[in-house]
């Protein structure tokens, strides 16, 4: 098989292993395949990925974090060309919930001995995301999380503890209106949640989902409008599924519209933030992106 491994150079992994490109290539001689591997910028992944499937790539691999695997995934989505995961991100959420193995020699054989599957994405005014999406005091959290961490050279929890106290002062409140197929409901939230499949949303199970081809995505609505009753929700996210409580409302939706009166509007994707003018079109893909899956473990339902 005919493999590219596009690794982002800036990954958590990469940078405190002190990852080479030989060292990873050797990883997949070792499990019986060969691959091109390149470390590169993260601004260029999308445009290597295109260049490798344009130039025969049998499987294209994203070594990096959940926005690394989301650029080479938006490139694949709605083709043949299976994605293979590098889990050398900070959380690899999208990894961990698939069971792609931590351990790098291990990921690199299931690249060659692994099992194709197509799973489900989210899209939203074009853009998908192969885990979540959120709007409200979220996104302006992680934009300043980000920009703390190039600044100050911040690891990523303490940066993200520090955004917090910044943002949740000075956040306001979102009115929403969410129009589906035969419903239209308005909302005053501080935070919206969409998963890509039904998620847990507790401590210990922050992001745990054991489907992906549900064809629907999942909408959480909170209902806390005050920086106080948010925070008591996070609180109580330490011991239960805040998902199953009364304090959000939920949908299952294939697709639906999110309208506000804001001109812009902060989009939280995969870990990574970009500013979207509304109203905004979710809607789910339905098994549109095959991916490698552990042979051993059972395919997604």
């Amino acid at each position: 098989m005919k493999i590219t491994a596009l690794v982002n150079r800036g990954s958590g992994t990469v940078v405190n292993k002190s990852l080479t490109a030989e060292h990873l290539r050797e990883l997949f001689q070792k499990a019986g395949t060969e691959a091109d591997v390149r470390l590169i910028p993260g601004e260029e992944i999308c445009d290597a990925a295109r260049e490798a499937v344009a130039n025969g790539a049998e499987a294209v691999v994203a070594g990096g974090g959940d926005g690394t695997i989301r650029a080479v995934a938006s490139v694949l989505v709605g083709g043949k060309i299976p994605l293979g995961v590098l889990p050398v991100g900070t959380l690899n959420h999208f990894a961990r919930d698939l069971g792609v193995p931590t351990d790098l020699e291990a990921a690199a054989r299931l690249v060659s001995e692994g099992e194709v599957h197509s799973l489900d994405v989210g899209e939203v005014n074009g853009e998908i995301f192969i885990n979540n999406s959120g709007l409200g005091f979220y996104p302006p959290v992680v934009q300043v999380r980000d920009a703390e961490r190039r600044k100050l050279n911040r690891n990523k929890w303490l940066a993200t503890i520090s955004a917090l106290f910044k943002v949740l002062p000075k956040m306001h409140t979102l009115h929403l209106r969410i129009k589906a197929d035969g419903m239209e409901v308005g909302r005053m939230t501080r935070f919206v949640f969409v998963g890509n499949n039904e998620y847990q949303m507790s401590a210990f199970n922050y992001g745990a989902r054991d489907r992906f081809d549900s064809g629907d995505l999942y909408l959480y609505i909170s209902k806390s409008r005050t920086r106080l009753a948010l925070v008591g929700v996070a609180l109580l996210g330490l011991v239960r599924d805040v998902t199953r409580t009364g304090h959000f409302d939920s949908f299952q939706l294939p697709e639906f519209t999110v309208e506000t009166e804001r001109k812009a509007l902060p989009v939280y994707l995969d870990g990574e933030v970009t500013v979207m003018t509304p109203p905004l079109q979710y809607r789910v893909r339905p098994c549109a992106l095959p991916v490698i899956l552990p042979p051993s473990s059972p395919a997604p339902r």
